[in-house]
């Protein structure tokens, strides 16, 4: 049964919770982050991706960067910039996006629980992902980000969550540069706190959506500690791990898209009549074509869309993985016809999320850097749990989850 735990949480003032909370670490590069925290000393950006504070020539995984994430760690708690609650609470942290508003409860994950496999996951992790977060983790003793999970939807916790935010205050409400909304409340009422408790104990299973490689990170310090700790009880701090819970009927995943440098030496002709032997294909025009259905898929090549829609029994639709567009594209494309048989460690591939919409496909083909885009139907809810109960992977780069969590709007300290 899934493990909730209130925690002191360490948060920026109202006056400056806005300017704190950043991007996430990992969806910015260190050039974006110095441009995005560039005149904004609050910015958690400066302890995530310290680097922006050194020299532009030091490796982002040299050590003084993350001994800089704990001086400026230090330096933000100094200046009072995050200040810890004097008892545990459990949080509640609401985003919306066109309209649409997610409510997530924000508490501590169990160690034990991600050992265990209470909490599942549906991606492979990179070691040296891993390793770069377990450093930064190390060093500051505390979960500076949020994991992004989500759980089979409970009637009574939603009509809790929904009476609390109803009848008070959000601690924060913002609006961030994208435009998306950011809303913050403490849960203080150690009643409803132990009815959230109680209610998350009778969850089987939770589910990793987002942050993989943090989850992984967290869940690692932590046994860590815990083999190295020979006064060992189970109650320290370092035995969670700060993870935002959203009901997963209120999530939405996007779709994921990759574009491809070349056709592996193939000619336009060429490689439309291979295509043409596991396709239906239509030419859909010079209008931004977006695919509606699973197996079909929107192709951009030479300023024209086409709808590429896989002919039967190309795919196995009794197979959690086979089902999935994204193995559909690898196995009858990107392997068989362009040669990118590793999706980690082609260069010949990217991935674009689907915020950014097809436009910024088209963008990269028509500038020649790309020769075809491949835009594909999202996956669902249902599938990624299934897939995780079935003890499956999936693919690389198959989910994108937005709005993404804002860093710095609470930490977690493991001290």
């Amino acid at each position: 049964m899934a493990i909730l735990k209130p925690f002191k949480g360490l948060r920026p003032p109202q006056e400056i919770a806005a300017r704190v909370a950043s991007r996430p670490y990992d969806v910015l590069n260190s050039k974006e982050a110095r441009l995005e925290a560039a005149g904004n000393d609050y910015s958690l950006l400066h302890i995530i991706k310290p680097e922006i504070d050194l020299p532009v020539e030091i490796d982002e995984h040299d050590e003084q960067v993350y001994n800089k994430a704990l001086e400026n760690l230090g330096k933000f708690i100094k200046n009072g910039w995050l200040k810890q609650d004097e008892v545990p609470y459990l949080y509640i942290y609401a985003q919306t996006m066109n309209n649409k508003t997610q409510y997530g409860i924000v508490g501590c994950a169990a160690v034990e629980d991600y050992m265990n496999g209470v909490i599942k996951k549906h991606e492979l992790t990179r070691k040296d992902k891993e390793e770069d977060r377990m450093k930064h983790v190390r060093i500051t003793n505390a979960n500076m980000e949020p994991v992004f999970f989500t759980y089979p939807a409970v009637a009574e916790i939603d009509r809790i969550i929904e009476a609390f935010v109803n009848n008070h205050k959000p601690e924060y409400d913002f609006t961030a540069d994208d435009g998306f909304g950011h809303h913050f409340w403490v849960i203080r009422d150690t009643g409803i706190i132990q009815q959230l408790v109680t209610l998350f104990e009778k969850i089987p299973y939770t589910y990793v959506a987002d942050g993989h490689h943090r989850t992984a990170a967290a869940a690692l310090v932590g046994n860590e500690k815990r083999k190295n700790n020979p006064n060992h009880t189970g109650n320290e701090e370092y035995n969670f791990f700060l993870a935002v819970h959203f009901p997963s009927n209120q999530l939405t995943i996007i779709d994921y898209n990759r574009v491809v440098k070349d056709l592996n030496g193939l000619s336009k002709a060429e490689f439309f009549g291979k295509l043409g032997e596991v396709f239906e294909i239509k030419d859909m025009g010079t209008e931004i074509y977006k695919p509606d259905a699973l197996h079909t898929f929107s192709m951009y090549i030479e300023g024209r869309w086409y709808s590429l829609t896989a002919k039967p029994g190309t795919y196995n639709d009794n197979d959690p993985i086979g089902v999935l567009d994204v193995t559909v594209l690898s196995d009858l494309v990107l392997d068989k016809i362009l040669g990118i048989t590793d999706l980690r460690t082609s260069n010949r591939i990217d991935f674009v999320g689907g915020i950014r919409g097809l436009g910024e496909l088209k963008r990269r083909v028509d500038s020649g850097e790309m020769a075809v885009a491949i835009a594909l139907y999202p996956v669902s809810l249902d599938q990624l749990i299934h897939i995780a109960d079935t003890g499956n992977i999936m693919p690389p780069k198959t989910t994108w989850f937005e709005p993404k969590l804002r860093s710095g709007i609470v930490v977690h300290s493991l001290e």
